[in-house]
């Protein structure tokens, strides 16, 4: 069943053509993933689709009856309204149903009251409330009663997010809802809307997300879109044949092209209306010719400056705000070429943590001590802070005007924009008048421009394309300087960290050997016996049975006794041995992953091997 139809859809941005003549269709229980470059036009796209934005020219129609609801990047809220009263501002039948059962019991009408309770059954509504607390208090959203107008840009996007999923419209249109999430909530989200019948197209820069949320993939390139089954890998694949093949068609376009730009120049004038098809097809060659793919490509070869031996030292830093402790006696020293990924919930101290790194924020106790050599690049989460009506080209030139490559060439800052992916004709345009990827973009040049060794990334990935996304990760796998990243984008975590700081709470801090999908795994363990070991605890004191007879160990079950000793010990022995190469730091990426899935099997042995032996030792008892 088609749910939406989009014919001949165009759309300018000032005099650049995002998309022309559009023309896709979704079906009822397509999840499809809308990927592009950033300024290309995708929450354009979105918006239109939504009803946001009117459309040029073209058509979007819905399936008659379709309901349609829509997670946009800044939501627009009621702020005088609570987070409860915000989510029962709605048209959603069950809560109109509510509202007239709770007027109609304070006016003490009986008659209404009749009506309305079968209303309810109905629409089984009488759990509906309980079922909006679950949504929010798994979106951390637990003061109901607090105004929207107190709540952070992070907050309300959670809560406007948590409405759509309790209205359950038909049809979900998300433009990166991913933003703002914790790890724990982006794993639920995810799970939620893998199980979920909706129909759905969202733009995310979470690959992960995608891949396990989506069957298909919509590109935006060349002002069209193209289409592509299956998941984020097979997207990469069927995209790089759909470029080489366009390619060779365009250099099979190009090279004809030069012979018949020949004969139109040696063409008599008079001969021109005899020679008419051959003009005609001169222009469609020359059409094709000229249509190759704008892919371009972003090579991330910035200078650092030289690193020396001593980087940054923590010693015994502390650091609270009242009651909430965020670091307590926290010792580390920094290696070079040392790439560190931080997780935790949110509110655990992470970019407080950052701001101590950087000596924006002094600690309550302990010191920093920071090498001579370093540089520190400090890219934000908040973003930057630049005069809105400045040109993108001044951005960059009130910087610097000469920008030193990893050659150790130059460029102009003219140059440097065109470098990443900021053609001419947006050089001149208002920083106000960018999209929000394309600000991010601009604002990782202004700081990659000042070639530090010690990067620290905060969020880098929200906003930023996948594409700028990969490049980005290309560098920084070959940065031979210090690099921190906060991120909940579990893909460029797993890509580019060797190990993580995980911040627990409370200022604790736990230094995990591994990658993101490692610690995860290594949780899921932890979760699982912890479980085990509740059960124990919960279940009922048997009453010592009576022994009518006796039994002894058989033969076979002696010698299987002596097997599981040895076991133990070996098992044991390599429990230890993987501990100690987990916290030497001396592992690369791979190893650590490879030894940790290991450490993970040897402890599940043990304890199924230590079971065993115990049944077996009481009867020997």
């Amino acid at each position: 069943m088609n749910y939406l139809s989009v014919e001949n859809l165009t759309h300018h941005w000032g005099d650049i053509q995002l998309f022309d003549n559009l023309t896709f269709g979704v079906s009822e229980g397509q999840k499809i993933g809308l990927i592009a470059r950033n300024g290309t036009g995708k929450t354009t796209l979105l918006n239109i689709l939504a009803g946001v934005l009117p459309n040029e020219s073209g058509q979007v129609t819905y399936r008659k009856g379709v309901s349609v609801g829509y997670l946009q990047q800044l939501p627009v809220l009621n702020n005088d309204h609570t987070v409860m009263e915000e989510i029962f501002a709605s048209d959603n039948p069950q809560v109109i149903a509510i509202k007239a059962y709770e007027k109609a019991l304070s006016e003490e009408n009986h008659d209404e009251l009749g009506i309305l309770i079968e209303e309810l059954d109905k629409l089984n509504a009488w759990d509906y409330e309980s079922q909006v607390k679950l949504i929010l208090s798994q979106l951390k959203i637990t003061n109901f009663n607090q105004q929207i107008g107190q709540l952070s840009g992070g907050q309300k996007k959670r809560v406007a997010l948590a409405n759509l999923l309790i209205n359950e419209p038909q049809f979900l249109i998300l433009d990166e809802p991913t933003n703002h999430l914790d790890l724990e909530m982006i794993e639920w989200l995810e799970a939620y809307l893998e199980r979920s019948r909706c129909t759905l197209m969202m733009v995310t820069h979470d690959r992960y997300f995608l891949d396990r949320v989506c069957n298909e993939i919509m590109e935006l390139a060349d002002q069209t879109i193209y289409n592509y089954k299956g998941n984020y890998q097979n997207f990469l694949e069927k995209r790089e044949e759909r470029i080489q093949t366009q390619n060779a068609q365009v250099d099979k376009a190009k090279n004809l092209l030069k012979k018949e730009q020949e004969w139109m120049n040696r063409m008599p004038q008079a001969r021109a209306t005899k020679a008419k098809y051959r003009i005609d097809a001169f222009y469609d060659l020359k059409k094709k010719a000229d249509s190759g793919t704008t892919e371009q490509h972003l090579e991330l070869n910035i200078q650092s400056a030289r690193l020396g031996k001593k980087i940054i030292e923590c010693h015994h830093v502390n650091k609270a705000f009242g009651n909430l402790k965020i670091l307590n006696d926290f010792s580390y020293k920094f290696a070079q070429g040392e790439k560190v990924g931080i997780i935790g919930k949110n509110g655990t101290g992470k970019t407080t943590f950052l701001n101590i790194i950087t000596g924006a924020l002094e600690p309550d106790s302990g010191h920093l001590e920071k090498g001579e050599t370093v540089v520190v690049g400090h890219y934000r989460q908040s973003g930057m802070d630049i005069d809105p009506t400045k040109r993108v080209l001044d951005v960059i030139s009130d910087i610097s005007e000469h920008i030193t490559l990893g050659s150790g060439n130059t460029m102009s800052p003219a140059q440097f924009l065109r470098y990443f992916l900021f053609p001419n004709e947006m050089h001149h345009v208002l920083v106000e008048k960018i999209s929000g990827g394309e600000k991010k973009r601009l604002y990782l040049m202004t700081v990659l421009m000042k070639n530090p060794n010690f990067l620290i990334l905060d969020e880098p990935t929200n906003d930023l394309d996948i594409f700028t996304l990969s490049l980005l990760e290309e560098y920084l796998l070959s940065f031979k300087g210090c690099v921190i990243i906060v991120s909940h984008d579990r893909y460029f975590m797993d890509r580019i960290v060797d190990h993580l700081f995980v911040f627990k709470g409370e200022g604790k801090i736990k230094d995990f050997p591994g990658n993101y999908s490692a610690y995860h795994e290594y949780k899921l363990g932890q979760e699982k016996e912890q479980k085990k070991l509740e059960k124990v605890q919960k279940e009922p004191v048997k009453p010592f049975p009576v022994k009518e007879k006796v039994r002894k160990l058989t033969f076979k079950e002696k010698k299987e006794m002596e097997k599981l000793e040895k076991e133990i010990e070996q098992l044991n022995t390599e429990k230890e041995t993987l501990e100690n190469e987990l916290n030497s730091g001396n592992l690369n990426a791979e190893a650590l992953i490879e030894k940790a899935k290991r450490l993970s099997t040897i402890i599940k042995l043990v304890d199924e091997n230590e079971m065993r032996w115990l049944e077996l030792s009481e009867i020997e008892g």
